[in-house]
């Protein structure tokens, strides 16, 4: 009798076991192989992997392809998991497509109270949770200290923009290439526009035109005839057109350009795209924040960057958001903010950022009362992918400041 009841509750474990579901989860990012974020990435999967026994699949994308394909992937049977994401606009613009789960249900209040509340409310919308933050990010001047230093312009007296143009002319006095830009990307080079429109036109111009239009105000037509001020300068190296985002970095990298601006991670790109994998070294790179513009709007601590994380496929598992949970834990953010891979926002794990550079940023973010996301991801695909393309006409000077406002101003009145 005992051996027959015994028998009976291994069949009950052995079927209990056997109707576990175990998943692959599909996990597609932009990290390469020498990304300062995959060591923690790989370690959180191997763990993960080991603790469920569900499987994940790890697949890269780089930038642009990542942008270029997502769209088509999301729509078809092979749909990622899980995918990065910059928030904003074109996050919402997923959401309204119904590509995307509310995994409201399964993130648990205790979760949610481990990182930050204004990037968790980032990857919200209309009350669904649709992802889950890693980072925050700033954009900012990066300079090479030896090249600044031989063209003899003082960055702590660059405070306004007029002061920029006066240190682009010293430099290419120097025959130094003042600015290296990736051109052909066109994002990269919006940072530049955008980054004035900030200056020019202050949180509550931009609150005002995104909820009522009016992108082609005087501020911001102000902005383009700025940056044309500093376009006739060429500042740029030769053929920037033609060159893209990791070009860009790779020449900082190289030392073939005084100054690049850029996202915080410029710190690990310069080095994995130069050419000797080294970069520059930490004692020879400085940043700045953009200078204010006169009779701006805006404040000289108001940043532009990102608030980053990972959203949802509307068919993935809940393992796959389990995944993320652990993977955001505090262990791993705190040791990849330690390497220098990226600011979290996990809380408690900033304290573990040694890298001076994301130390300035983090301080930077934490001092400013306004955040703006990135334009073109913000403001959707549509609105954005005209950001982009005008900013880089502007930079091409084929373009006056009052065409690329009116641009703008015509894509918002056509996703009304």
């Amino acid at each position: 009798m005992k051996l027959v009841i015994k028998l009976f509750f291994s069949i009950i474990i052995l079927t209990s076991f056997s109707s576990v579901k175990a998943d692959t989860i599909k996990w597609l990012h932009l990290f390469g192989d020498d990304d300062l974020s995959m060591p923690g990435m790989l370690k959180a999967v191997k763990e993960f992997e080991e603790k469920t026994g569900h499987t994940v699949e790890l697949q890269y994308l780089e930038n642009e392809s990542f942008k270029a394909k997502l769209p088509t992937m999301l729509q078809s049977n092979d749909r990622p998991d899980i995918f990065y994401s910059w928030s904003g606009g074109v996050m919402y613009d997923q959401a309204k497509a119904g590509f995307l789960r509310d995994i409201s249900n399964v993130v648990p209040d205790s979760y949610l109270e481990s990182v930050s509340a204004a990037s968790a409310d980032a990857f919200t919308y209309e009350g669904q949770r649709v992802g889950l933050p890693k980072n925050v990010s700033q954009v900012a001047w990066w300079y090479n200290k030896d090249l600044i230093n031989q063209a003899g312009v003082d960055v702590s007296s660059i405070k306004m923009w007029d002061d920029l143009l006066s240190a682009v002319k010293q430099i290419k006095d120097a025959g130094i290439t003042p600015i290296c830009l990736g051109g052909k990307d066109k994002w990269p080079v919006h940072f530049i526009w955008t980054h004035l429109h900030i200056r020019n036109g202050g949180k509550a111009l931009f609150l005002e035109s995104l909820n009522n239009g009016g992108w082609d105000r005087p501020e911001y037509i102000k902005s383009g005839e700025q940056m044309l001020e500093l376009v006739a300068l060429e500042p740029f190296q030769k053929g920037f057109l033609a060159h893209t985002w990791p070009d860009q970095a790779g020449f900082f990298g190289d030392g073939k350009c005084a100054m690049a601006l850029m996202g915080n991670w410029m710190y690990g790109a310069q080095k994995g795209n130069s050419a000797s994998g080294e970069g520059l070294g930490d004692d020879n790179m400085g940043m700045f924040n953009m200078p204010m513009t006169a009779g701006g709007l805006g404040d000289a601590g108001d940043t532009l960057g990102g608030i980053n994380g990972w959203l949802f496929s509307s068919s993935a598992p809940d393992s796959a958001v389990e995944l993320i949970m652990h993977y955001n834990s505090i262990e791993t953010a705190s040791a990849d903010a330690a390497s220098g891979a990226y600011i979290p926002v996990v809380k408690g794990a900033d304290a573990s950022i040694e890298n001076e550079f994301l130390q300035q940023v983090a301080k930077n973010i934490a001092n400013s009362e306004y955040h703006q996301i990135f334009y073109d991801q913000f403001l959707g695909a549509d609105i954005g992918r005209v950001v982009n393309d005008v900013s880089t006409d502007l930079a091409a000077g084929i373009i006056t400041p009052e065409e690329a406002t009116q641009a703008v101003q015509e894509a918002w009145e056509f996703n009304q």
